[in-house]
């Protein structure tokens, strides 16, 4: 079967799928990096608040990052990793040093808004090569995120 990857899957859906989940990458670790520096710069009264669900959300994002780059290698090609390919492809854009905590939930949020969207394209592409499992990941991450949206909205009201 030269035309299925080692799990069964088209070998030109998977490159698709492989090429966008690579984009999703990209914008998963410049979304990383700019809540770690949310993290490490937020000043003023919320400060205790803020602070730990900005470690929290890091932590989530970490994780999710090693969880996409896993499954580009198990459809059969290569994560990129270099920042330069991430700053790349990523419609999340680097943030300058942000120490207000309005102003670095409005960028969250915003970055939620363009993640959930890669993320559904994600789910038609995945729906369309028949690949449950990244079809299962990335329902699990809007379910989960489509939540944090609503919380962290809920918080700049």
């Amino acid at each position: 079967m030269k035309n299925t990857t080692a799990i069964g899957l088209d070998v030109q859906k998977s490159k698709i799928l492989a090429e966008k989940l690579n984009t999703l990458l990209g914008n998963y670790s410049v979304f990383y990096q700019n809540v770690r520096g949310y993290h490490w710069n937020i000043k003023g009264d919320k400060f205790f608040e803020l602070h730990a669900k900005f470690e929290e959300l890091y932590n989530d994002l970490l994780l999710k990052i090693d969880e996409v780059a896993e499954r580009i290698l198990t459809l059969g090609y290569a994560p990129n990793h270099r920042y330069s390919d991430y700053n790349k492809v990523s419609s999340v854009v680097e943030s300058a040093e942000v120490s207000d905590g309005e102003k670095a939930v409005r960028d969250i949020l915003e970055s939620f808004k363009t993640i959930i969207g890669l993320q559904r394209e994600l789910l038609d592409l995945s729906d369309d090569a028949n690949d449950e499992g990244t079809n299962a990941l990335m329902s699990d991450y809007i379910r989960e995120q489509e939540k944090l949206v609503w919380m962290y909205s809920a918080f700049s009201s």
